[in-house]
Formats: structure tokens, C-alpha cells, sequence
């Protein structure tokens, strides 16, 4: 019986990868223990219990994206996470990361103690933990293709979708255009009016929400019927005719389904669960980072699945002016969703098996 460590809490766009590569490393190998690596911040506390796996929680390393008196803890606070990291670590068979502040520890942790470990990079631009991780470990395995450094030569795996995409994305396949409107209905909407799905992330953008809200009165003024998740840390505005503001969307796969248009960031998973399911999108990177989130979306934009605008860009105004025309590209956008991201956990899981025996 093997023991396999998985290290991507934070936000969603790591922990649902790491819960999907886990599900079918249990598949594969069902008497296996399955262990995450999480902080008390991240939303690994409810994704990974309610998924019925086991969780171990280390010390979180903040660091700022700008300096500040707090970098001056960072040592400390790295050691403090690695020496907890290794409690774990140093009896297990691989460690498998996504990135994030839970995953440099471990990368560090693994390669004290001398266990392999695989990282894999669901942006098109890796992050700093995953670059200090491919440092340690060749077995890399990325989203999307990378142009330089350690993860040119990396394993082109895509993106592991959550279960329920994938099982939206095999049902859908005999007939797109009947599961569309079918998930139109389920969701409440009529399944014949456009429907706009509205997403800002987990924890929701506060920049999106504000426009969206100020444009509810168009939206009914031009019979649009819109679901708009406006994040669980975030107040649920009050709901006007087929405007339908609600804190978190449990049923995604609808949602992606449904949906005529879709606004939201570019996450690396919203991408990749977009490509499996959605029909068009307009994405509003978030104007922080180093600008992953364009890059993410470059291939959809390539394929005429959706567009790009800066935040700055992104008002009331314009939507006003160009809703028709997004609706109208999406009326023209392909009907079937895009499968190419089926098969990543399972090329993630057999990275990691011969990682094991290398």
C-alpha cells in the first residue's frame, strides 16, 4: 500500500485539480492513502473533507506580492511549514503538487527526505512554487504549453476537471444542443431566452460585481435571463425579474452548459471547465499577478470561443453597447464543448506511478 501526498489548497483553481487527480489515483489504486496538504485559510477545509479525503494542515507562508515588513517572517514561517510538511512527507511514496503556498513546502519537504515528487502547472505562465518545485523534481507535467524555462519539456496533461464537467461534457455529447436547453430548465431559466452566467471566482470579484449589478435594469429591459454568483464572501444583492443573484453555484456543470454567454475571470480551471462545456465567454482577467490569467485565455480566444477585455474596460457602458453582440458571436460559436481535458488526471496519475519507480 502506497501513500500519496497531494499539496494545492488556496483557492479553487488548486484544490479542484488535486481532488480530481486523487479520485482517480483511488480508482486506480483503492487501498492507496491519500493524504492533502492544506492551511486553516484556504477552501481546502470544506473541499477536501466533503470529498472524504484526509487532510493535514501546516503552517501557512504569506508573502506579498509587494515588499512589506512581513517578508522579514518568511524564513521563519517556511521553516516552521517544511518541518510540518515532513511529518507527513518522509513516509510517503510521491508527493503530486499544483501550486500555491501549501505546495513549496512540500517540494521542499520531499526533497529533504528524499521522495519523488510531480508537479503539475495549470497556468500558461508557472507560478513562483512551481518554479522553485521543477528545481527538485523532472517530473513536470503542465495545462497548456510552455515556451521556456524547465517546463518547455514538460508532459502536455491538461487540466483534471471536476467530476461532475466531465460527467456533463460524456452526457452531452449525443446531443449538445438538447443539453444545453435541458440545463436551462434545471437551473429555472425558460429555455428559450439567452441566458448569461455571471462567475468572479470563488471568492468573487468585487469589480464584476459592481457592474453587473448596475446593469440589472438592461438586462430585463432586453428579456435576458441571468444567474450571477456573486461569491460566498460577498453580499447577495436583491433579485429583479430574471436577474438571479446567488452566493455559489452548486450545479457548474448546468451552468457552463446553459449559459449563452458567460463573464468571468480567467482562471486556469474556469478556462479549462469553459473549454469542456461553455458556448462563449467574455473574460476579465484579474489585473494582478503576471498576467497568466490573459495568457490563459488565449487559446479560446484563438478559437472563437470567447474575448478579452481589461478591468478598466469592463463598465456598465459597455456592456450596454456590446451585450447584443456577444450574444450574437455566441449564436455562431460552436455548439459542442471541447474534451481535451478528459484524460489529464489520468496522465497525471501515471506521471506520478512512474515517478514512484524511477
Amino acid at each position: 500500500m502506497a501513500t500519496v501526498v497531494l499539496a494545492g489548497g488556496g483557492t479553487a483553481g488548486h484544490v479542484e485539480p488535486a481532488l480530481a487527480v486523487a479520485r482517480q489515483w483511488k480508482n486506480s489504486h483503492p487501498n492507496d492513502r491519500v493524504i492533502f496538504l492544506g492551511t486553516t485559510s484556504g477552501l481546502e477545509n470544506t473541499l477536501v473533507p466533503a470529498a472524504k479525503f484526509e487532510l493535514h494542515l501546516i503552517p501557512r507562508v504569506r508573502i506579498s506580492r509587494r515588499p512589506s515588513p512581513s517578508w522579514i517572517r518568511i524564513p521563519i514561517d517556511l521553516i516552521s511549514a517544511v518541518r510540518e510538511s515532513n511529518r507527513v512527507i518522509k513516509t510517503a511514496d510521491v508527493v503530486i503538487g499544483f501550486g500555491g503556498y501549501v505546495s513549496a513546502p512540500a517540494y521542499i519537504a520531499a526533497r529533504l527526505s528524499g521522495v519523488p515528487s510531480v508537479i503539475h502547472e495549470a497556468n500558461a505562465k508557472p507560478g513562483w512554487a512551481n518554479r522553485l518545485g521543477a528545481a527538485f523534481s523532472q517530473h513536470l507535467a503542465v495545462a497548456h504549453p510552455v515556451d521556456s524555462g524547465k517546463f518547455e519539456g514538460a508532459l502536455l496533461a491538461g487540466l483534471p476537471l471536476r467530476s461532475d464537467v466531465a460527467q456533463g461534457f460524456t452526457q452531452s455529447q449525443s446531443d449538445w444542443s438538447g443539453a444545453r436547453k435541458a440545463a436551462k430548465v434545471r437551473l429555472g431559466f425558460p429555455s428559450d431566452a439567452p441566458l448569461v452566467f455571471v462567475m468572479g471566482g470563488s471568492q468573487g470579484s468585487v469589480a464584476i460585481n459592481k457592474v453587473i449589478e448596475t446593469s440589472v435594469e438592461m438586462f430585463n429591459a432586453q428579456g435576458l435571463s441571468v444567474l450571477h454568483s456573486v461569491g460566498k464572501l460577498n453580499v447577495v444583492p436583491e433579485a429583479k425579474g430574471n436577474y438571479r443573484p446567488v452566493a455559489y453555484v452548486e450545479a457548474m456543470a448546468d451552468a457552463y452548459l446553459g449559459a449563452d454567454l458567460i463573464i468571468g475571470r480567467s482562471g486556469a480551471v474556469t478556462c479549462s471547465e469553459f473549454r469542456a462545456l461553455g458556448r462563449y465567454a467574455l473574460f476579465v482577467p484579474l489585473p494582478i499577478g503576471n498576467g497568466e490569467q490573459f495568457v490563459n485565455a488565449a487559446s479560446l480566444v484563438a478559437s472563437n470561443r470567447a474575448e478579452v477585455i481589461d478591468q478598466k474596460d469592463f463598465t456598465a457602458e459597455y456592456l450596454k453597447t456590446h451585450i447584443s453582440a456577444l450574444l450574437a458571436k455566441s449564436a455562431i460559436a460552436p455548439i459542442q464543448g471541447d474534451g481535451a481535458d478528459l484524460q489529464a488526471a489520468e496522465k497525471i496519475v501515471a506521471l506520478a506511478e512512474f515517478a514512484m519507480k524511477a
